[in-house]
């Protein structure tokens, strides 16, 4: 059986960092759901995107999981699929669909090393923070894919950075809290993965794991106290 696009990319994540134990496909939830959990969620859940989302509540000690992505976006992904090349048609609807296996697995393997407190802003920064910074790193795996024996150039990286983390307009939020969270966390991961960039293969994998292990607070520290700061004003 082939695989899906979904369960190559949870694999990826799984052997990158560790099992989370359930089929996160089994997560999946059509527009009606979405449109449910959305009002439960409350205000600021009509700001976030409608063509990707992840939803998280606890109940009896347990973690459920809801993730949801647009016909649109899945059209969009079947009709140029990124394992036969990326570009500008199809990039933007791989990294939303990234993003949002990265939120559940994530939010998962916390929930099972004993943290709770999944509505907090701090957990929901450090998963955007971890998306946004795994989600480059797949992309360059695609790159890196299609260029065989030739080296992802810095060209592919600009091109890559852009559409990550330039595109997109944390300004545009009318919620303060939401402004702030995405502002801050697309800065620390742009910043972050230029480090990456420096790094070989085993030292970044390495460096990635340490990385996901941290808190929200230790992670925003530890980007912070990098080296030839290049982003003017960032979060000081």
């Amino acid at each position: 059986m082939n695989e899906t696009l979904f369960s190559q990319i949870q694999r990826l994540f799984e052997r990158t960092y560790a099992q989370v134990g359930i089929n996160l496909e089994d997560c999946l939830i059509d527009q009606g759901r979405c449109g449910q959990l959305s009002r439960l969620a409350g205000a600021n859940a009509r700001e976030l995107s409608e063509l990707a989302r992840t939803f998280l509540r606890r109940a009896d000690d347990q973690l459920y999981v809801g993730i949801y992505y647009s016909r649109w976006l899945i059209e969009q992904l079947e009709r140029h699929d990124p394992r036969a090349g990326l570009s500008n048609r199809n990039i933007r609807s791989l990294i939303a669909f990234v993003e949002e296996i990265n939120h559940a697995l994530h939010a998962a393997l916390q929930f099972k090393k004993g943290e709770r407190e999944i509505a907090s802003e701090n957990f929901a920064r450090n998963l955007e923070l971890q998306a946004r910074v795994d989600t480059y790193l797949v992309l360059l795996l695609f790159v890196a894919f299609f260029r065989k024996t030739q080296k992802v150039s810095r060209t592919d990286r600009r091109w890559l950075r852009f559409h990550l983390f330039a595109a997109e307009n944390p300004g545009a939020f009318q919620s303060t809290n939401l402004r702030s969270r995405y502002l801050e966390t697309t800065e620390l991961a742009a910043r972050y993965t230029e480090f990456l960039d420096t790094l070989n293969a085993m030292r970044r994998l390495e460096e990635i794991r340490a990385f996901r292990s941290l808190d929200y607070g230790a992670k925003k520290a530890r980007v912070l106290a990098l080296p030839n700061r290049k982003i003017a004003g960032l979060l000081e």
